[in-house]
């Protein structure tokens, strides 16, 4: 309920609603059936036409009385009649009215039919050019002008009329098609901007299942390489070792509740109102160590080496994002697909400088190319070169120059860039 339903009093009710509702039926109604509303307009002026001939009202305003009522009749009909096609083809129900009109004027008829002709202008000046709308102007003024000539004593009586009611009748058409021009304007501009926001909407949408879809291939994927490492070592050593193999076993169901954990944080935000205290914070640069310890326990000895000074002021949570997940997508990929090579090792660097951090991670194994992803052109490489682009970042990833193995390096600006 609005505020003026509140003020208003009991059993009152405003009309504008009806009154636009009811305008609305009608306007559809004339869409689908036009020659039902000119038909009935038509057929009103024929038999006022027909009324002012007969009663002789037509004599009232003439300045010749004497002119034939046969003729004055026909007259009337042919300014009435054409009505029907006033829409269609207004110009050309102009140009048939013009000779009758010079008939009107010539033989001091001046009966009121003719003003019907200001209701053709008046249709010219809603849908047709200003040009158009001047020519049919000049159309009617045109027999008046003679008329004036034949006729000088009464030119008041012959001009004048017609051209307050040419006036009106073309000004009140320029302001319709002035109001329709601005409504259909502002229909088309609320059209636009509904468009534009359900694109906004489905961009949204589908910038945060990308998002999504990355956070879950680096927590899969990164758990079940571990999970599959800590399995084949538990296996291997079950026959010589049980106590190893019970090791094995608890990592396997730390890890495994760990990936649990991430993954219902993630799915979290697909929930419609998600509960803040089952959301665990991101990781962060602190949290490597410990991802590197997961790595050694699946079987993949890491060696973390830092050089530089961090920068006084840490790292966004977003950069140190971006960072944790690079070294956790380039160490589940070296347990992938390092192949066969003993002993299999790999580095991790982080080195600072003044302007950006560059992480290096490097592995001594055989690449095994995946179908479809060679030489580092797969969903993880993609995905971790989207991570660094979103900071102005690079990423790189193939054979070193100098050596065997595998390398990706990530160098990451420690502040955002001008732009």
């Amino acid at each position: 309920m609005t505020d003026d339903d509140t003020h208003r009093p009991p059993g009152v009710f405003p009309l504008t609603g009806p009154i636009q509702r009811l305008l609305q039926r009608v306007r559809a109604f004339d869409r689908r059936r036009p020659l039902v509303r000119d038909g009935l307009l038509t057929t009103f002026w024929v038999l006022f036409a027909v009324l002012d001939v007969s009663s002789g009202g037509w004599r009232t305003v003439a300045v010749d009385r004497d002119v034939p009522a046969a003729l004055v009749l026909a007259m009337s009909v042919a300014f009435s009649a054409p009505l029907l096609w006033r829409r269609s083809h207004p110009l050309a129900v102009l140009l048939f009215m013009a000779p009758f009109s010079l008939v009107n004027v010539w033989t001091g008829a001046v009966i009121q039919a003719a003003f019907l002709q200001e209701i053709v202008v008046f249709n010219i000046a809603v849908k047709q050019p200003v040009r158009t709308l001047a020519r049919s102007g000049a159309l009617v003024l045109a027999p008046l002008v003679v008329g004036s000539v034949r006729f000088p004593a009464d030119w008041d009586r012959i001009v004048v009329p017609h051209l307050y009611a040419l006036a009106f009748a073309a000004l009140a058409g320029i302001l319709v098609r002035t109001r329709k021009e601005y409504t259909e304007a502002l229909v088309d501009r609320a059209d636009r901007l509904e468009r534009e926001r359900d694109q906004q909407a489905r961009l949204a949408a589908a910038a945060e299942r990308t998002r999504i879809a990355r956070e879950m291939h680096d927590i899969v994927g990164h758990h079940l390489s571990v999970i599959t490492g800590l399995a084949d070592g538990g296996a291997y050593a079950a026959a010589k070792n049980p106590e190893r193999a019970a090791q094995a076993l608890d990592a396997i169901g730390t890890t495994s509740r760990q990936a649990l954990d991430e993954l219902r944080r993630l799915l979290g935000v697909l929930r419609d109102q998600p509960d803040p205290a089952d959301r665990a914070p991101q990781p962060t640069l602190d949290d490597i160590d410990a991802l590197l310890q997961g790595v050694r326990g699946a079987g993949l000895p890491v060696r973390l080496h830092r050089h530089g000074t961090p920068p006084a002021a840490p790292l966004t949570p977003g950069r140190q994002l971006t960072v944790y997940r690079v070294v956790q997508e380039a160490l589940t990929n070296t347990l992938k697909h390092a192949g066969t090579h003993h002993p299999l090792a790999a580095d991790v660097s982080l080195t600072y400088r003044p302007t950006e951090l560059e992480v290096l991670i490097t592995d001594n194994g055989t690449p095994r190319p995946t179908a479809g992803a060679p030489d580092g052109t797969g969903q993880g490489i993609t995905g971790m070169r989207e991570r660094a682009s979103l900071y102005d970042g690079t990423l790189e990833a193939g054979r070193p120059p100098t050596a065997t193995g595998w390398q990706v390096r990530l160098r990451l600006p420690l502040e955002d860039s001008p732009s």
